[in-house]
């Protein structure tokens, strides 16, 4: 009789384990794909919580800087255009709505829905962006970008339609040195929250390209849903920076 031990079945499995398959977009060092979508989940979730920090740091400064020179503040925010600043909201409104419907359509499997429902969000975003460099094209030209060229001439003649100033020479003085602070904070918020546009849009590009080959339809949506969130925040940002700066100091 041979001494040479059995190997059961469950030992065999032990020395070789068996791999079982699991979906191409699946990471190896995931149990599942509802532990991946869990986890990219919360990383998003995360992202999104440190971006909410920045912006609200902007936020805080800008409401800081309003109060100790509200004429200034008053006096820049009527450089602004309120039609532009609308049709960017609407444009960006009108994305979140776009995006949306394009989740729902990888969520149903609708790759064609989903293709041009980010097309549009895409044409969405450069719309917004165009209007935006309009805006920055006349603040350039009216010399209000902050630096060695800031210009104060829209500032310190009278302004029949700022009564805080009109009929004060020395407060419209002291008003002009401080509007810079407010450009100041105007382009930094606006630029920033364009360069999340402009990133966004890149991704968008990703996005269309990879679902016309009939990615996100097969699925597995979660890069979809994820990059939506991201959407929808950069979105609400300008929902915030639209009052605060062409609105709430008209008065």
């Amino acid at each position: 009789m041979s001494d040479s031990p059995v190997i059961t079945n469950g030992a065999a499995e032990a020395a070789h384990p068996v791999h079982h398959e699991h979906p191409p977009y699946q990471r190896h060092h995931f149990e599942s794909v509802d532990q991946q979508a869990d986890a990219a989940g919360f990383g998003m979730w995360l992202f999104l919580v440190q971006e909410v920090m920045f912006f609200g740091g902007l936020f805080t400064a800008y409401l800081i800087y309003r109060n100790w020179y509200y004429p200034a503040f008053v006096a820049g925010s009527h450089q602004l255009s309120i039609p532009l600043g609308g049709l960017n909201t609407l444009l960006l409104i009108t994305s979140s709505f776009t995006m949306a419907m394009g989740v729902w359509c990888a969520e149903t499997r609708r790759k064609s829905g989903l293709v041009l429902c980010l097309c549009l969000t895409f044409i969405l975003g450069l719309g917004f962006l165009g209007v935006k460099t309009v805006e920055y094209s006349e603040k350039i030209e009216k010399h209000h970008v902050p630096g060695f060229h800031f210009s104060t001439d829209s500032f310190t003649h009278p302004d029949k339609n700022n009564p805080v100033t009109k009929n004060d020479t020395a407060l419209r003085e002291d008003m002009a040195k401080h509007t810079e602070v407010y450009f100041s904070l105007y382009f930094a918020m606006t630029g920033m929250h364009a360069l999340h546009m402009i990133v966004g849009i890149a991704i968008l590009g990703y996005m269309i390209f990879r679902a016309q080959a009939g990615a996100y339809t097969t699925g597995h949506v979660t890069f979809v849903e994820n990059f939506g969130l991201y959407w929808h925040f950069v979105d609400i940002v300008w929902i915030f920076l639209f009052p605060f700066l062409y609105l709430i100091s008209r008065h």
